[in-house]
């Protein structure tokens, strides 16, 4: 077993595990770290732990030192760099006259590198703005081609729920999502209804799932007959987030009815 903490760069990116080497460290403290890309400035979001050999990547580096004030100013004056490369990165593009929408960039800690990220419907050849760019920075450079998701939750906005994206504000991956799992929460299949601002099926429906599975393996099926106090009626639709169903009791009559009130079945 390894003791290990987990350490992200982003507010919802990925989490990386490193060993502590006998430093100190509670959820929320800031780190300076070396990585594949070079020496970056995270923060803990998961504290000390056990885990196995097959929950980590080999080789374990080690979390070099807990960051001070000065780490914090230069992390600080990187997300600035990183704003004015962006618009410089922005002007060099449309100077090549390149298909490509630029989404983000990344300073490492360590100014080794600049990671710009972009989107393209197709493979883009971006040699001359790579040495245009190098030119400019004196430093490595790297384009990185990222996927309709990725850009949505490098940019954030709200969802059809109303809500900040939930890849924005605390999905730290991304899950396969399949129509099959719409179907099963009985919701329309209409394009519109069930994607995201990225234009893919929404996340929710995957981590909602189980929810929605316990809720209809509680409540009466469409087709059902149930007893209520007006007599007998046909179940035509059923809410699960509601826990109603819709009820017809004849004559082109219907009442909308909570599960709760029909005999035999109690929700939780």
């Amino acid at each position: 077993m390894n003791t290990v903490v987990g350490v992200s760069f982003k507010k919802t990116g990925k989490i990386y595990y490193f060993d502590p080497d006998q430093i100190e460290l509670e959820i929320g403290a800031n780190v300076i770290v070396e990585t594949a890309r070079g020496i970056e400035y995270g923060k803990v979001v998961i504290g000390k732990k056990q885990v196995s050999e097959e929950e980590i990547v080999a080789p374990l580096k080690k979390v070099i030192r807990r960051a001070d004030l000065k780490d914090k100013e230069k992390h600080e004056e990187n997300k600035r760099l990183e704003e004015e490369a962006l618009e410089i990165c922005f002007k060099k593009i449309k100077k090549h006259d390149l298909p490509m929408k630029l989404i983000d960039v990344e300073y490492t800690f360590d100014h080794n590198k600049i990671i710009f990220y972009f989107t393209a419907d197709g493979r883009v050849d971006f040699r001359e703005l790579v040495k245009d760019l190098a030119r400019v920075f004196k430093t490595r450079i790297e384009l990185r081609q990222i996927g309709v998701r990725d850009e949505a939750k490098m940019l954030g906005g709200l969802g059809p729920c109303g809500r900040v994206t939930c890849c924005a504000s605390f999905l730290r991956d991304f899950d396969p999502i399949s129509i099959k799992m719409a179907k099963k929460q009985d919701l329309s299949l209409n394009p519109a209804k069930i994607s995201g601002l990225c234009g893919r099926l929404m996340c929710c429906l995957k981590y909602e799932s189980k929810v929605y599975k316990k809720l209809k393996e509680m409540m009466p099926k469409v087709g059902e007959t149930v007893e209520l106090e007006l007599g007998e009626g046909e179940i035509v639709e059923r809410n699960l987030v509601k826990k109603t169903v819709k009820v017809d009791i004849g004559e082109d009559d219907y009442i909308e009815v909570d599960v709760a009130n029909i005999e035999g079945y109690e929700l939780e």
